[in-house]
């Protein structure tokens, strides 16, 4: 080392920076370690020689660290380098007037931990950089190098266990990925196969339905086919309950024919008005004669509704007594349509509640308020209780008559 590595600084005045010539030779060597990557330091200094530098990294470092004492083309461009890379932290430094700004700005560089660097190389080269200062700088720069080093030797351990952490979750994952791959390509096959039995089920639907498609077309046309098809279903059972019925007056009339040649005797030796008609009241065991007293004189009587099993014994009654018989069912099984009709054609009319719809009913009703037609209604519908009626509906009459006789003039 020679006397001008360690002359004291000159003092500044100006506001001129230092360059990196001007700076005395021990800041060479930190300033050209620190503040320049070593891979930027061979690169600036083939560009300054020329051409490509076999030389180790240490001899590159000495090699630009002694051509730093004076200025020439490498030293140029290592200056011109420090001041691109650092601009920042020049400019920032530019505010401070005096030497104890300087050191504050280079301390909370330290402290902060930010870009030592660029403060250290801006505090060098700082008009305001006394001989104090410098020594400072250094020794500060040396024991941040020192725990750098630390730092990285720690740093070295831990990325060597990081590396060998790394082999094992490697490993792990690559067992892993396996695993995963197995299970991967069974779900695929899995699904292959649901997917499979999806396109036979559709299949099958669309067969199927294809077939009820069909089934309902011919079912179409063989009910367009056909005259009237829901009125023919409608007849067919209409006929078969006739057919009942047919089969119980049959019977019925087989009975009456047979008490009939009993009462015929009897029948003839009494007067017409005083006539007792053998009538028929079904029950489960015994058939009662009911005696018929009055005269209907030609009338037309409607039964509307009772009992199925009445009705021959309600014909029987009424024709016995002079009258022409009308039934209808009510509404349970003959048309109401029908209804009026027979109402229209009906001198009297007996409705028994008991065995009628409530349609039937209420039509009947308004129908002879607004004819003024005579309407009974019974609510028993047994033959006695029809002949009752009649007897007192008779009586009625007789009476009203008798009545407007005497009172003539």
């Amino acid at each position: 080392m020679c006397d001008q590595c360690f002359s004291p600084l000159p003092a500044h005045t100006g506001s001129r920076r230092r360059r990196l010539w001007d700076l005395p030779h021990p800041c060479h060597c930190p300033v050209v370690g620190v503040c320049i990557p070593l891979t930027t330091l061979r690169n600036l200094v083939n560009k300054a020689l020329g051409g490509k530098a076999m030389a180790g990294d240490y001899e590159v470092h000495v090699g630009a660290v002694a051509e730093c004492t004076t200025r020439n083309r490498v030293s140029e461009i290592l200056q011109k380098d420090l001041e691109a890379r650092h601009a920042r932290s020049v400019q920032a430094f530019r505010g401070a007037k005096h030497t104890k700004a300087v050191a504050d700005l280079w301390a909370q560089a330290v402290r902060s931990g930010g870009d030592v660097p660029a403060a250290f190389w801006a505090t060098l080269t700082h008009p305001r950089c006394d001989e104090v200062l410098q020594e400072v700088v250094l020794r500060d720069m040396h024991m941040l190098q020192h725990q750098a080093g630390a730092a990285i030797r720690v740093d070295v351990n831990k990325v060597n266990e990081l590396i060998k952490e790394n082999g094992v979750l490697s490993r792990e994952l690559a067992r892993v990925q396996d695993r995963c791959t197995r299970v991967i390509t069974e779900k695929i096959a899995e699904i292959e196969q649901l997917q499979t039995q999806l396109v036979e089920q559709r299949a099958q639907v669309i067969g199927r339905d294809t077939r009820i498609a069909w089934l309902v077309q011919d079912m179409e046309q063989l009910k367009a086919a056909l005259p009237d098809y829901e009125n023919a279903a409608r007849l067919r059972t209409r006929v078969e309950q006739l057919t009942t019925r047919q089969t119980e007056l049959e019977a019925q009339n087989a009975q009456l024919r047979q008490q009939l040649g009993l009462t015929q005797r009897e029948l003839s030796l009494r007067d017409k008005k005083d006539v007792t008609v053998p009538t028929t009241e079904r029950s489960p065991d015994t058939v009662k004669e009911i005696p018929v007293t009055f005269h209907l004189r030609e009338q037309t009587v409607l039964c509307v509704g009772g009992r199925n099993g009445n009705v021959a014994n309600y014909r029987t009654v009424i024709e016995k007594a002079g009258g022409h018989f009308a039934h209808h069912d009510g509404g349970l099984e003959d048309n109401q349509g029908a209804l009026d009709s027979v109402l229209a054609a009906a001198d009297l009319v007996i409705c028994q509640t008991g065995c009628i719809s409530h349609n039937a009913y209420w039509r009947v009703k308004d129908f002879c308020k607004r004819m003024g037609k005579q309407c009974v209604f019974v609510e028993n519908p047994s033959t006695s209780a029809l002949a009752r009626s009649l007897q007192q509906i008779t009586a009625d009459d007789t009476a009203a008559k008798t009545a407007q006789n005497s009172t003539a003039p």
